[in-house]
């Protein structure tokens, strides 16, 4: 069962686990679930994503439940009156905060304007030796992507030289295995914590909060990071 965050006659957000597609894609392959098919049994009604997370990041997703208010909510996207709050591990000691604005090129080799903020939230090190190093540096860090490319904050984490933990396409992959050998931990740490938005209808402010699954909290543990507001 998916993890229902709000519901009304309008709209409806899930929680959506890491691994689970939201949609079928040419770019993402082949799956035997996905979120929009999953919610649309288990509410037993017709649902209109808005906006899409990777595979392998979990958090808020949001669906509509009509098509007038999907056309609503796609302005809202457009115009970037949305405001998504990732949080993310990153490998090193990123900046205390910064604007990372780098452009990317897209699934159809278009160059896109690309801008994402970010704040340091913590920091953490481990005896962990890794390389030439005896320990092993990392941080939490709370992101705002403030404009929304394809997997554009693993991207620009890499393009600092901040990787995300865990992501593969765009990480460390030495440090992925090493994590893989040392606690058997594959889980890419980047959560959609936050989605914030007026109501299409009401013109309410909605602010919706998903929490981390079990897999990030261990990551979490491990590296002594306080985790709990995000619980």
């Amino acid at each position: 069962m998916l993890e229902i965050l709000y519901r009304d006659e309008h709209l409806i957000a899930i929680n959506k686990p890491s691994g689970l597609l939201v949609h079928k894609s040419f770019y993402s392959g082949e799956a035997d679930t996905y979120a929009i098919q999953e919610l649309r049994k288990q509410i037993g009604q017709k649902v209109y994503p808005v906006h899409r997370l990777d595979r392998k990041t979990s958090g808020v997703l949001l669906f509509t439940l009509d098509k007038d208010t999907l056309r609503l909510m796609s302005t809202q996207f457009e115009e970037k009156k949305v405001e998504k709050r990732y949080i993310a591990i990153l490998r090193g000691w990123a900046k205390d905060e910064e604007t990372i604005d780098y452009d990317l090129v897209n699934e159809n080799e278009i160059k896109q304007n690309a801008v994402t903020y970010y704040r340091r939230l913590q920091t953490s090190e481990i005896d962990l030796p890794f390389l030439k190093h005896q320990t092993s540096r990392y941080c939490l860090v709370e992101a705002i992507p403030e404009t929304g490319r394809f997997h554009q904050l693993r991207k620009h984490f890499k393009h600092i030289l901040h990787p995300i933990l865990g992501c593969r396409k765009h990480g460390c992959n030495k440090q992925n295995k090493l994590w893989l050998e040392t606690f058997g931990i594959s889980k890419m740490t980047l959560h959609a914590h936050q989605l914030a938005f007026n109501h299409p209808i009401s013109n309410e402010k909605i602010t919706l909060n998903a929490t981390v699954d079990e897999d990030f909290k261990r990551v979490g543990d491990i590296l002594k990071l306080d985790l709990s507001v995000y619980l």
